[in-house]
């Protein structure tokens, strides 16, 4: 049995590894167009800055390794050309010239690569990528001898913001450029706009809606879509990745809407005896049902496993992923599972979601840290759909619980039910979890209608119906809290007032209320509810998701 697998990083070095474990008779070869095989990819920023002084630490195999402990023989340096199916074999070109290996089982492990906007100087010695362990070198090395007084990064998502601490942590004043109206836009708004406040409060500048244009090396200086110009003695090209397919396509192999290479259940793909791992595939959004890409190291690594074993003979289904992720960006944490809101409404699901601002433990506990948390779900079924969240501590722990619930099919019901562990240096008795639950269910069962900051932007921007007016956002927080910043033309009626106050509150418009986090809000609407208003919502999040969000008009 020859099995042959390109790509030596990720999926492909998790291939290899467990078909050995699965047949100790298998011939396997792993062609790696670079000159490192299986490397921590995704450590490369945090050598960068410093976290990491140990560069060897990085590099988790080499091919005398492969070859002592698994029998697998790596070709390093060596590109797969092409694939000849009907014949199966494939022509590489390496060191030692150009040939043809053989195979009764291929797998494609090549990943993606960044892409590179075609810029006038893209090309200048002061402008990298961070994909490969050279890569990482030369970054530091420019650092090293260099010592740039700029940074520009070109990009806002995973990378762009690891580095982004990086380069600040080695001294280099940095600015993120991103062409979208929010940094990290895998998760909604608010989050990018927490993130951005992340960013600038540790002294990194952040543009967003413009792109580079151009650079110019010599001046140490970039650019920019809207013709403004900004310090870049060193740029970061972060601005995204493509499934690398040329070969895939090259060979006739099929290729889905998303871009990603087409594979079945079992990670096979159009043709019979080629599979399919990690970033260059399509694969199924576990939530939703639909087909896309989910370029992240843990699916990839899963889908070498399965693909291994199918190659080999198996039938083990790959069921999709959910696309978690999580992100450290200096003293914060912001983290994702499942569907986003934005993306949930997209697959054309009745997507709503729970806010809530809460300490990550209890709050009479010292050094609890203030946690944002959203949890997206079906109003019709209160299926869970996803989740974000932000701060500085307990955010992952809570995405990767609500992973598990996704994971498992569980309801708005079940999260609220559930037993998480609980002590108060830990959690409260009742976890951000469990409270996220019992705020979705009261807004599903009419009890305390929600909506979202996003939603309420929209409202207030437009009249109720043709002749109707518009809703009015009752601000329920203490004086003190609306001097300081409020929203202009809300009516201020103080929470603990309001009972006595109820009169100034009409009836005849949609009353929106909030406080900063939700939960007075929550009070008051059902102060309201219980003396005769029947259109009110609580604008979940409060005052933390709208400034967050932006775009309500402001009075400081």
């Amino acid at each position: 049995m020859k099995l042959l697998i390109i790509g030596g990083v990720a999926g492909g070095a998790t291939a290899a590894a467990r078909a050995r474990r699965l047949s100790e008779k298998a011939e396997i070869t792993v062609v790696e167009r670079g000159t490192y095989v299986s490397y921590a990819n995704c450590g490369l920023p945090y050598f960068v800055s410093g976290d990491i002084t140990r560069r060897s630490k990085l590099l988790l195999q080499t091919p005398e390794g492969f070859d002592s402990r698994y029998g697998v023989k790596v070709l390093l340096q060596t590109e797969a050309v092409e694939i000849d199916r009907g014949g199966r074999r494939v022509r590489v070109r390496g060191p030692e010239g150009e040939g043809w290996l053989g195979y009764d089982s291929l797998i494609l492990a090549q990943g993606g690569s960044p892409v590179l906007p075609p810029v006038p100087g893209i090309d200048s010695p002061n402008v990298f990528r961070l994909w490969t362990v050279p890569d990482m070198d030369r970054i530091h090395q420019y650092i090293e001898e260099k010592k740039p007084s700029s940074a520009l990064i070109a990009g806002g998502g995973f990378i762009g913001l690891e580095m982004a601490e990086a380069f600040h942590r080695r001294g280099v004043p940095t600015t993120v450029v991103e062409l979208l109206p929010r940094v990290m836009s895998v998760m909604d708004p608010e989050f990018g706009g927490m993130i951005q406040g992340s960013l600038e409060r540790n002294g990194v500048a952040v543009r967003t809606g413009v792109a580079l244009k151009s650079v110019d090396y010599c001046g140490e200086a970039a650019e920019l879509s809207d013709g403004s110009t900004v310090a870049a003695g060193v740029v970061l090209v972060a601005a995204g990745v493509k499934p690398e397919l040329t070969l895939a396509r090259a060979a006739g192999l099929a290729v889905g809407a998303s871009g990603g290479l087409q594979v079945d259940e079992y990670l096979r793909t159009s043709d019979a005896h080629i599979w399919s791992a990690g970033d260059m595939n399509e694969i199924v959004q576990k939530v939703s049902g639909r087909r896309v890409r989910i370029p992240l190291a843990g699916p990839a690594n899963r889908q070498g496993r399965i693909a291994a074993t199918n190659a080999l003979g198996g039938r083990v289904k790959y069921e999709g992923g959910l696309g978690s992720s999580v992100v450290k960006v200096f003293d914060t944490t912001a983290a994702s599972t499942g569907l986003t809101e934005t993306a949930a409404r997209a697959a054309g699901l009745e997507a709503a979601a729970a806010v809530l601002v809460k300490d990550h433990h209890a709050g009479y506990y010292p050094g609890a840290k203030e946690l944002v948390l959203k949890v997206v779900y079906e109003r019709g079924t209160g299926r869970l759909l996803g989740g974000q969240a932000f701060g500085e501590e307990g955010v992952e722990k809570r995405i990767d619980a609500l992973a598990m619930a996704l994971q498992g099919g569980m309801s708005l019901d079940d999260l609220a039910e559930v037993d998480l562990a609980y002590a108060p240096p830990y959690s409260s008795a009742n976890d951000p979890l469990n409270v996220a639950g019992f705020i979705g269910q009261n807004d599903r069962s009419g009890y305390a209608p929600l909506v979202s900051a996003q939603e309420a932007r929209d409202l207030l921007g437009r009249p109720h119906g043709e002749s109707l007016p518009g809703p009015l956002l009752l601000d329920v927080r203490n004086l003190n809290e609306h001097e300081t910043s409020h929203v202009r033309g809300a009516l201020h009626i103080p929470v603990d007032e309001l009972r006595f106050r109820l009169d100034e509150v009409p009836r005849d418009r949609p009353i929106i209320v909030h406080c900063r986090s939700g939960f007075r809000s929550h009070l008051a609407l059902r102060i309201l509810k219980e003396n005769g208003w029947t259109d009110v919502r609580n604008l979940t999040g409060g005052y933390v998701a709208m400034k967050a969000l932006g775009g309500f008009e402001m009075e400081e």
